[in-house]
C-alpha cells in the first residue's frame, strides 16, 4: 500500500495497514455543513431496531407504527428477513395503548412488556411492566414504578425490585412474595446494583434465577457507610430539589456487597461466603441446576476470582484465579458449554484472547494466539463446534468477524476486511445480521450465513451517501505518526480546498481513557461533522490515540498505570509539536478539546503544554481524581492514600497558574458521574491564580449535556464561536 509521507526530512508517517485516504481523489460538493443540520438529524444514517434473537432461526423487532402510535412485537425470519407473525399489538391491548420495552421468556411462550420509564442513571429505570401470554392474550400486571422484571425458566414466576427490595410474583397462585424486607434508600439495596457498580460494571439487575428455578441468586448492598453526595436539580418550581445518593470517591468506603442465595421452596434465605474480597462483579449460572459462578475482585482489581456456589450445601469454592501486575477488566464473555466446561477470555498472554477450560478450573487450550485482541466473543455453536468472535487481526482500527473451532484450528474471516464489521448472531448461531461502515462508507446492514456467504443487502445508506456528496465533505486521512518511540494511529481531515502553500490552524480532539479508541476506521458520528464545519471554515482536525488507549496489547494499554494522565498528556504535547512543524500548520494557533476524560486531558495539555496549546476546550472534565469514584480511579491509580503523586500531580486543579492560553470550561450541574464539583473547584482555583477564563454552565444535564431543546446546537454554537474567536480568526 503507498505510504502517506509528508515533510519527511521533518516529520515522519507511517501509513496504517487499514486505509490511508487521498483528499485529491476525493470529489466534493459545494454545500456547507451547518449547526443546525448536525443536531437536526439530517446527517443521521438509517439503522436497524436493536433485534432480539429467538429461538432458532428468528428475531424479534420492536417496531413503532407513527401514525396510530400502536407498538408491535414482530417476529422475522433470519433466512429471508421475512415478517413471519405479529406476537403482539398494542392496539389489542385495553390496558396498554402502546409500550416500550419487551422480554421473553425462555420458550418464547410470554413476554414482558414495559412502559412509563422514568430514568434513574445511565442504564438503569424504573417502569410499569406487564406479563402477556401469547397464546391465550391475556395481560396481567406485574408492578408500577419496579426494576429489572423477569421470568423463571419454569414461567412460572417473575421475579422483580422495587424500593431497594426484591419480590417475586407467582402467577400459579397468583400471589406476590416479598424476598427481602431491609431495603432502604442510601442504605440497603437488594438485587439492584448500586451508583458505582451501574456505571462502572456496567450491570443494573443483580439477581438471577437457577436453571430449575428452585433458587434466586443475588447482591445485598449495604450502603450505610459510603459517603454521600447531593446535587441541587433547579428544576421549574419555586425552590430547587435536591439529588442525593451514594457515591464512593478515591478512596474512601465502598458498599459492604454480599451475595445471597433465596430458595423458592423453602422461602429460606442464606448468604454465601466467598472469603476475601472488594467487589463482587458478575454472578451467573453454570449449567449444572445448583452452582452458581460468583466472580470477586480485590480492591486493586488485579486478583480475580472465580467461586463455584453450591446452593445446596450453601459454600464455595476455587474454581480459577487470575492475577495481573496492573488490573483485569470485567467481561460477560463467560461462557459454559454443554458438557459444563467454559469460555474464558483474558490478557494474560498480553492480548486479549479466548480460552477453554473444564469445570475444575484447568486450562484445556488457548483457542485464539496471536499479537491482536479479541474485542467480543458472540458464541459457540456445539452442533458445528465453532466459536465465532470479533477481533482486529486487521488493523488496531478494523474490526473483523471470524470462526474458529474449539481446538484453535480452521479459522476464518467471514466478513468484510477493512471498516468495523458487529455482528447479530441467530440464536443458534446459523446465520448473522453484519452491521458494517467505514470512514468512507455509511452503515450497511447485511444477512450472512454462519460460514461467512453475503445473503442479502438490508440496508445500505445510498441516500445518504449521495447526499453527502453535495457537501464540502474532507475524508480522514489515516496513519500513524511516531511519538515518544510509539506508532501511534492518527486520522486528519483538511479543508476541502486545502493548499500546502498556505498555514491553518489545528484542532486536536482526543478521549485518551484507557482502553478507549477515536482512531477507528468506521463512519461518521456527530463531532465528525461538526469537525468537518471547522474544515470548511479552514481548520485542519486531528485526532491521535496515544498511550493508554486500547486495542494494541495490554502493555500499551496498560502504560499508563499509576500514573493516569501523565503520559497521555505527554503524547497530545509531543504530536502537537511534531505536527506544527509541518509547513502549512501555524504553530501558535494550536488547541485541543475534549469531554469527560478527554475534559480533563485538554485541560491538562493546555497548561502542561503551553508553549504549544494556545486553546482549549474542556466539557464534563475530571480536574483532580481525588474527585472520582473508587472503581474506575483505583483500577488504575490505587488510592490516593498508596499514590497521592499519581492523583495530584496529573490533576490541573494543583497547577491552575500554569493557564496561559484560552480555557472554555463547559458543565452540566446534573452530572452524577462526573460531578460539576470537578469544574466548581477548578474555576476557584483559577479564580485564586488571576487567571482570565471562559465558561459555560448547564443547569441540570447529566455527563452527556444533551437533554432540553436545543442543548447540542447551543452548545456546539458556543464551541464553535470560541474556536472562530480564538483560532480559526487569529490565522485567517
Amino acid at each position: 500500500m503507498k505510504k502517506l509521507i509528508l515533510l519527511a526530512a521533518i516529520i515522519s508517517f507511517n501509513s496504517c495497514s487499514e486505509t490511508t485516504n487521498n483528499s485529491s481523489n476525493i470529489k466534493t460538493g459545494d454545500k456547507e455543513i451547518t449547526l443546525e443540520e448536525i443536531w437536526d438529524g439530517t446527517f443521521a444514517p438509517k439503522r436497524m431496531n436493536a433485534l432480539d434473537s429467538m429461538n432458532g432461526d428468528f428475531y424479534s423487532l420492536l417496531n413503532t407504527n407513527n401514525e396510530t402510535k400502536t407498538t408491535t412485537v414482530d417476529k422475522y425470519s433470519y433466512a429471508t428477513l421475512e415478517k413471519i407473525e405479529t406476537i403482539v399489538d398494542s392496539k389489542n391491548l385495553k390496558e396498554l395503548e402502546s409500550f416500550e420495552s419487551y422480554s421473553f421468556n425462555n420458550d418464547e411462550t410470554k413476554i414482558i412488556l414495559g412502559t412509563n420509564f422514568q430514568q434513574i442513571y445511565r442504564h438503569s429505570y424504573k417502569g410499569t411492566f406487564y406479563a402477556y401470554d401469547i397464546a391465550s392474550k391475556q395481560l396481567s400486571l406485574i408492578g408500577k414504578e419496579i426494576q429489572e422484571p423477569i421470568f423463571s425458566p419454569d414461567n412460572q414466576k417473575v421475579a422483580y425490585a422495587k424500593d431497594n427490595n426484591l419480590f417475586i410474583k407467582d402467577f400459579s397462585k397468583n400471589n406476590i412474595i416479598q424476598v427481602t424486607k431491609d431495603g432502604k434508600k442510601n442504605s440497603i439495596i437488594n438485587g439492584i446494583t448500586d451508583w458505582v457498580y451501574e456505571e462502572e460494571f456496567a450491570f443494573v439487575r443483580a439477581f438471577e434465577w437457577s436453571n430449575d428455578s428452585k433458587y434466586l441468586a443475588f447482591l445485598r448492598f449495604d450502603e450505610t457507610n459510603v459517603p454521600t453526595f447531593s446535587m441541587d436539580i433547579v428544576g421549574k418550581e419555586l425552590y430547587p430539589n435536591q439529588q442525593v445518593f451514594k457515591y464512593p470517591k478515591a478512596g474512601e468506603k465502598n458498599a459492604n456487597v454480599t451475595l445471597h442465595m433465596y430458595r423458592f421452596s423453602t422461602k429460606n434465605r442464606k448468604k454465601i461466603t466467598l472469603g476475601d474480597y472488594e467487589y463482587i462483579p458478575r454472578i451467573k449460572w453454570s449449567n449444572d441446576n445448583n452452582v452458581l459462578i460468583a466472580t470477586t475482585l480485590n480492591r486493586h482489581q488485579n486478583n480475580l476470582k472465580l467461586h463455584k456456589v453450591d446452593a445446596l450445601k450453601n459454600n464455595s469454592s476455587l474454581l480459577l484465579n487470575e492475577t495481573d501486575k496492573a488490573y483485569i477488566d470485567i467481561t460477560d464473555n463467560l461462557t459454559f458449554l454443554n458438557d459444563n466446561s467454559f469460555i474464558w477470555t483474558s490478557e494474560k498472554d498480553g492480548y486479549n484472547h479466548i480460552y477453554h477450560y473444564d469445570f475444575n478450573g484447568k486450562l484445556i487450550n488457548q483457542i485464539t494466539k496471536g499479537n491482536w485482541e479479541v474485542t467480543r466473543y458472540y458464541g459457540f455453536n456445539e452442533t458445528k463446534n465453532t466459536i465465532y468472535y470479533q477481533s482486529v487481526e486487521n488493523g488496531s482500527t478494523n474490526r473483523g468477524v471470524y470462526s474458529i473451532d474449539l481446538k484453535g484450528e480452521n479459522k476464518k474471516l467471514l466478513s468484510n476486511k477493512d471498516g468495523q464489521n458487529r455482528a447479530s448472531f441467530s440464536k443458534n448461531l446459523n446465520y448473522f445480521i453484519n452491521n458494517f461502515s467505514s470512514s468512507e462508507i455509511p452503515p450497511i446492514y447485511s444477512l450472512y450465513s454462519a460460514e461467512g456467504k453475503m445473503l442479502k443487502v438490508i440496508k445500505d445508506n445510498t441516500e445518504l451517501k449521495e447526499e453527502l456528496a453535495e457537501y464540502k465533505m474532507s475524508p480522514k486521512e489515516y496513519s500513524t505518526i511516531s511519538i515518544n518511540g510509539n506508532d501511534l494511529n492518527m486520522w486528519m481531515v483538511k479543508p476541502a480546498n486545502f493548499d500546502a502553500n498556505k498555514k491553518y490552524p489545528m484542532l486536536m480532539f482526543q478521549y485518551s481513557g484507557p482502553g478507549s479508541q477515536q482512531v477507528g476506521n468506521h463512519w461518521n458520528i456527530d463531532k465528525d461533522y461538526w469537525h468537518n464545519m471547522l474544515a470548511q471554515k479552514g481548520m485542519i482536525v486531528v485526532c491521535v490515540d496515544g498511550r493508554g488507549t486500547g486495542f494494541k496489547g495490554a502493555d500499551f494499554k496498560k502504560s499508563t498505570y499509576l500514573n493516569l494522565v501523565k503520559y497521555e498528556t505527554e503524547d497530545q504535547i509531543a504530536a502537537a509539536k511534531k505536527l506544527a512543524a509541518l509547513p502549512y500548520i501555524d504553530e501558535d494557533n494550536i488547541g485541543i478539546w475534549g469531554w469527560s476524560f478527554g475534559g480533563h486531558m485538554s485541560t491538562n495539555s493546555l497548561l502542561k503544554g503551553s508553549d504549544i496549546f494556545s486553546t482549549a476546550i474542556a466539557v464534563a472534565p475530571v480536574t483532580s481524581w481525588r474527585f472520582y469514584d473508587t472503581v474506575y480511579t483505583e483500577r488504575f491509580l490505587r488510592t490516593p492514600q498508596e499514590n497521592p503523586a499519581g492523583y495530584d500531580e496529573n490533576s490541573p486543579v494543583n497547577y491552575p497558574e500554569k493557564l496561559k492560553g484560552n480555557y472554555l470550561l463547559v458543565h452540566g450541574t446534573g452530572d452524577d458521574n462526573v460531578h460539576v464539583q470537578n469544574s466548581y473547584r477548578m474555576i476557584n482555583a483559577l479564580i485564586d491564580a488571576n487567571k482570565q477564563f471562559d465558561m459555560f454552565i448547564v443547569p441540570d444535564r447529566a455527563h452527556a449535556i444533551r437533554k432540553g431543546k436545543n442543548m447540542r446546537l447551543n452548545l456546539y454554537t458556543k464551541m464553535t464561536n470560541f474556536v472562530e474567536a480564538h483560532l480559526i480568526n487569529k490565522t485567517n
